[in-house]
């Protein structure tokens, strides 16, 4: 399995441990149907949605049988428990507004606050995945040009333009901010920490969750609503929809596809608030 794969397992089997602990059970033999039925009831009620849900019962269901497999367990509690149903909804997004209002500058500014806007602007201006921004190296990301290339699933590479804007604030970054933040040290990627090292996936959905709030958006953003938004926003204004696939590496176009129904569902509200017979 891939490294994004693995890392998402073992954070899904740390959560459940977690709640192990919080239920005071330190064996695995302790662990009933009962237990792990309370363990999803309890993600379900933070709000956790029935995809991550499905994958956290996926990533038990494979930890017992590996228990079972090593005879540390007889049996795997999960076995009999049903997967969650997958609702396959829309794609969250934002509003053109709402973009607009998150990569505002603030006035004070620090190395980080210039890291994160140019990691806000770079996602949003190229709808890459946030695996492939952290991961990007410095070497890949052309200021001169406005691209950057992009390994992504399959080890499949592409070009992605970014605007101006998006250039500047990746410019400002690495004349400035980077050498400050790495000091003496070096790396090979575009972004990194306070301490020089290597940004996480979940250390950016963290600056993207107190920018959100900072900036007063209410609903609920992450990664990939910067990347939904990217493409819907781009067909919105006339994009071709398979230059849109390359940009976002999509293997099939109708996965693609998706994005122009989100459009249609604006038109269709659109519509119904102003048309006369809406």
């Amino acid at each position: 399995m891939s490294k994004n794969t693995v890392d998402s397992y073992a954070s899904d089997l740390h959560f459940f441990f977690e709640f192990l602990q919080q239920q005071e059970v330190s064996t695995v033999d302790a662990i009933t149907p009962e237990l792990a039925r309370s363990f999803l009831a309890a993600c379900y009620q933070k709000n956790i949605n029935s995809r991550s849900n499905a994958r956290r019962l996926s990533a038990l269901r494979a930890f017992f049988d590996y228990l079972v497999v090593h005879q540390i367990r007889l049996d795997n509690p999960v076995a009999d428990i049903d997967s969650p149903k997958i609702v396959s909804g829309l794609p969250g997004i934002l509003t053109v507004t709402e973009v607009d209002q998150m990569l505002v500058l603030p006035k004070k500014q620090s190395p980080l606050i210039l890291r994160n806007w140019a990691m806000l602007h770079l996602l949003y201006a190229t709808g890459i995945r946030v695996s492939e921004l952290v991961t990007l190296p410095v070497r890949d990301c052309s200021v001169t040009s406005g691209h950057v290339r992009v390994l992504g699933k399959g080890d499949k590479e592409r070009m992605i333009p970014f605007n101006e804007t998006a250039g500047k604030r990746i410019d400002d970054y690495l004349s400035t901010a980077r050498p400050s933040l790495l000091g003496k040290r070096t790396s090979p990627y575009l972004f990194v920490t306070g301490r020089g090292g290597k940004m996480t996936r979940h250390r950016f959905w963290q600056i993207l969750k107190e920018i959100v709030a900072a900036q007063g958006i209410a609903k609920p953003v992450s990664p990939k609503t910067m990347r939904h938004s990217f493409a819907t926003h781009l067909l919105a204004g006339g994009a071709d929809l398979r230059a849109v696939q390359m940009m976002l590496g999509h293997t099939d176009i109708a996965t693609t596809q998706i994005y122009t129904h989100v459009d249609k569902g604006r038109a269709k509200e659109l519509h119904q608030r102003f048309h006369p017979r809406g």
